[in-house]
């Protein structure tokens, strides 16, 4: 089993994807393997990029520019995580900018490479989207968390401020 293989096979685990050994196989042909140095940017705010990250191992820091040349940190990745999720699918310029904080190892996928694979590994595919759809689906409960949390310290209620 090469590198990237035993790679998707601990991501796998992580997001709770079960990729059998052939999947494994098939994915490891279309994923990329990459090393960031420490404050390398794997993603920039404001530029476009196709390909689908799951952070490895390391850490990434995910900020947005706050006005001039200030950012805000909004969250951090680490291994089991996926970034880039949003501009994979539908193209845009990303809304943060992602950047390793510490060696950090991810691997990625292009668009046209999954689009390559609709028709001969539609369950691949399917298993790539299930993944994108939970990402997203924490990032917006984890965002609804924090609103609650926020209104609850403004209009101090619930005891929480």
């Amino acid at each position: 089993m090469s590198n990237i293989q035993h790679v998707l096979n601990d991501c796998s685990n992580k997001l709770r994807e079960d990729f059998t050994e052939e999947d494994c196989k098939i994915l490891s042909e279309a994923f990329e393997s990459r090393q960031l140095a420490d404050d390398e940017v794997l993603l920039r705010e404001g530029e476009k990029d196709d390909a689908l990250s799951i952070v490895v191992s390391g850490e990434l820091t995910v900020t947005r520019s706050s006005g001039g040349h200030d950012e805000v940190t909004l969250h951090h990745l680490y291994a089991g995580d996926v970034a880039g999720a949003l501009g994979f699918v539908d193209g845009n310029s990303h809304t943060a900018t992602l950047r390793a904080t510490k060696p950090t190892e991810v691997v990625s996928l292009h668009r046209d490479v999954m689009e390559k694979m609709i028709d001969e590994h539609p369950h691949l595919v399917y298993k790539v989207m299930q993944l994108i759809v939970r990402s997203v689906h924490n990032t917006v409960l984890r965002m609804d968390q924090q609103f609650v949390e926020m209104t609850n310290y403004i209009m101090k209620e619930h005891g929480r401020y």
